[in-house]
This record gives structure tokens, C-alpha cells and sequence, in this order.
């Protein structure tokens, strides 16, 4: 290495390197080569190092090997580590698999039972699948039965639910007079008296709490023209010994108290009042309503819910005095017909009997046409001598 490259022919034009000039650098390089090259570890370093290796193997875990950690954080430049991604992707594919599972049973739930997914969200107890919302006043005869509803059934909270009468009217709010006209003769201030004398009449029979109760109707009675003989004899009579050719029911709405009683303070109530000339002069008052009674046994305890429905149809007349007699201020009756849905026709005790669904039949069974007690578009059957019938739902 210490020899002089021989000059090139090429080269012969230039200035020859000095010695010295070459002999530096020969002696530079080797001390450059001797500091790079790699060293063997003396014995004494060997052995050190054997000594810490024996320390950390010690102090490691048996049964594993301890990984050993990068000098930089993991994903510090190169992102998290695939096997990590990998998981979090694996657990999000989880997570929305399971959100999947309950939306897609939250949807079940709305399709098949709307009031029940709505109880849900709402925190109640899927009180009704109809609609609460109060009907406006029936203005004209219906033209069918209403729909039919969530067969859900009634309970002490919520006695009408489950049934078209969810959304009729409270009770005398649910019976509107027509605006009074002259007519046939009749005045209007009279026309107006016989309209609000039939509201207090179906009040008096159907709503008042004493007579709901079983009392004596006096304030009903004391409507009624007293010369309407053929009237109120049946009815008087009815009230102290009923039976089948002189029931109350006919006019008044009456349960034993000793037997059932109402379930809260709310009967609802549904219909219509007109008039129109009458067939013989004057007018006629036309009422046509339907009462709906939440009751339970009279037993402590009860708390299985019945409904009766009765239906109702009235005409009161308007006569001139002068063409037929008749007491000034009363109401004289023409006509008086009910229907009665969920209450044993075979009894005739003067009360509306609902029959609950804990009650082993004891009547005759039942050989009458099923009908919809609140459908308010048949006319009534007012053979009260037919098969008694079942109702197709209360």
C-alpha cells in the first residue's frame, strides 16, 4: 500500500504527487480503516454483559418471554398497529350488529301493536289504540259501526279502554241542542223549553248519580206531564215490583248497588237531538244516545272492569193546547225505546246486570242475532219478547 501508482501516459502532462503529499495519505486511510473496523469485546466485557443478561432474564415472567418495546411509540410515524385497527373495526361491525338487532325489533313492535310501542316511549301503560281525540257532535245517523280497536282490556285506571267510547264526550257534555226555530205553529221560546226539558229528562234517567245508584229518579219523574197516564204508571210500578211488563229500564239506567258500581265518576255518551214537524201538527222533539257505564262487582277487591252500553231513542211532542191537552212545562212521551248491550235480558229486576268474564254463565244461552252494541247506524229492536242475543264486544 505504500507504493506509488505508476503515471499514466495520459497524465504525463501534469505534475507529479509529492511523496510526502502520498505518504500522508496512505498513513491517514489506515488509521481510518483500524477505528471502523468492528472489535472483538475483550473477556472482562464479555462477562459483564453475560451478567446483566442472566439479571433481566430473572426478573422476567416465567412461562412467557416480555416483549420488548420500540424505541418509539407504537404508530408514533407508521400509525397503529394492524393488528389493533383490526380489532377496533371488529367491534364497531359488533356494536352496530347489535344496534341493528333492536332497531329492527323497535320496527316489529310499531307494525304489529302501535299503542303498545307507544306505551313504551311514553311511559304509560298502552292505554288505548285509538284515538283520545274527542269526535265532533254527530250531526246526521251514522252510515255503519265504528272501527274496532286494540283489543286491550279496561282497567280501573282506564275503564274505557280498548272501546270506541274512548272518544266520545263526558257525560252531559255530550248532549247539544240544535239552535230552536218556530215551527208548525210552535213558537220558538217553546220549541227551545222542550229542547232543554228533553236534555234535562236524559241527564236526569242516564247520568244522575242517584239514579245510576238505583234510587228513585223524582227530578226524571217530575218531567213527565202528569196526564200521561199510560206513562208513568208502568214506570211507578216498575220501580217498586219490576218485572217483565213493568221494567224502569225503559226509561232510566239502574244498577244494584248491592251488585256493582260504577268505576269513577265519567259516563260517556254519544248522540244526537233534532226536531221536525210532527206526523199530527206541532213538533217533535227526536233524541237518539248512547250511554256507555264503566262498572265492577261491589266487592271488595274487584277489579275487573265491564262495560254496559245502552242505547237510547226519545220523542217528545209539542202540541198546540189548543188541538190537544197538556200541561204547560212538562214533557209528554211518544215514544221510548232502549237497547241494552252486556246485561242479562233474563232478569227482570229493574237494574242493568253487565256480566263479567270471572262469572260462570247462568242464564239461558243465547239463541239472538250477535250485534255491535255501539253500532249507531241499526235501528233498535223493540221486540222485547225475542231471544235474548250476544253482543259482539262491550
Amino acid at each position: 500500500m505504500s507504493e506509488k501508482p505508476p503515471v499514466s501516459k495520459e497524465s504525463s502532462g501534469d505534475e507529479p504527487v509529492p511523496d510526502e503529499v502520498w505518504e500522508r495519505f496512505i498513513r491517514d486511510t489506515e488509521l481510518d480503516i483500524r477505528a471502523t473496523a468492528p472489535k472483538e469485546p475483550s473477556a472482562r466485557a464479555r462477562m459483564v454483559t453475560d451478567r446483566l443478561r442472566g439479571q433481566r432474564e430473572a426478573t422476567e415472567p416465567r412461562g412467557r418471554k416480555a416483549k420488548r418495546r420500540s424505541a418509539e411509540p407504537e404508530g408514533w410515524r407508521t400509525g397503529p398497529a394492524w393488528q389493533e385497527m383490526n380489532g377496533r373495526a371488529a367491534r364497531k361491525r359488533r356494536m352496530w350488529g347489535v344496534l341493528g338487532v333492536f332497531l329492527a325489533t323497535g320496527v316489529l313492535l310499531v307494525a304489529l301493536n302501535p299503542s303498545r310501542a307507544l306505551s313504551v316511549v311514553t311511559g304509560g301503560d298502552g292505554s288505548d289504540g285509538a284515538d283520545a281525540t274527542p269526535l265532533a257532535a254527530e250531526t246526521a245517523a251514522p252510515t255503519g259501526a265504528p272501527p274496532s280497536f286494540d283489543p286491550d282490556r279496561p282497567t280501573l285506571k282506564e275503564p274505557f279502554r280498548g272501546s270506541p267510547a274512548v272518544q266520545y264526550a263526558d257525560g252531559a257534555a255530550g248532549i247539544e241542542l240544535p239552535d230552536a226555530t218556530a215551527l208548525a205553529g210552535i213558537s220558538k221560546e217553546r220549541v227551545a223549553a222542550a229542547l232543554a226539558g228533553t236534555r234535562t229528562l236524559l241527564i236526569e234517567s242516564n247520568l244522575s248519580p242517584a239514579t245510576l245508584r238505583g234510587e228513585r229518579p223524582e227530578a226524571a219523574l217530575a218531567l213527565i206531564d202528569p196526564l200521561e197516564k199510560e206513562v208513568l204508571d208502568p214506570l211507578t210500578t216498575g220501580l217498586a215490583k219490576p218485572d217483565k211488563d213493568h221494567d224502569p229500564l225503559t226509561l232510566f239506567s239502574r244498577f244494584d248497588p248491592k251488585k256493582v258500581k260504577l268505576v269513577g265518576d265519567v259516563v260517556k255518551t254519544r248522540g244526537r237531538m233534532t226536531f221536525d214537524k210532527g206526523s199530527d201538527g206541532g213538533v217533535v222533539v227526536h233524541a237518539d244516545y248512547t250511554f256507555v257505564y264503566p262498572v265492577v262487582k261491589a266487592a271488595p277487591g274487584s277489579t275487573e272492569v265491564a262495560r254496559t252500553i245502552v242505547r237510547r231513542i226519545l220523542d217528545i211532542e209539542v202540541t198546540d193546547p189548543s188541538v190537544a191537552q197538556s200541561t204547560p212545562g212538562k214533557l209528554w212521551i211518544s215514544r221510548h225505546d232502549v237497547d241494552s248491550g252486556n246485561s242479562r235480558c233474563d232478569l227482570d229486576n229493574g237494574y242493568l246486570n253487565p256480566e263479567f268474564a270471572d262469572e260462570t254463565p247462568s242464564g239461558p244461552s243465547p239463541s239472538g242475532p250477535a250485534v255491535d252494541p255501539y253500532d249507531r247506524s241499526r235501528s233498535l229492536d223493540t221486540d222485547r219478547s225475542g231471544a235474548c242475543g250476544t253482543v259482539t264486544r262491550t
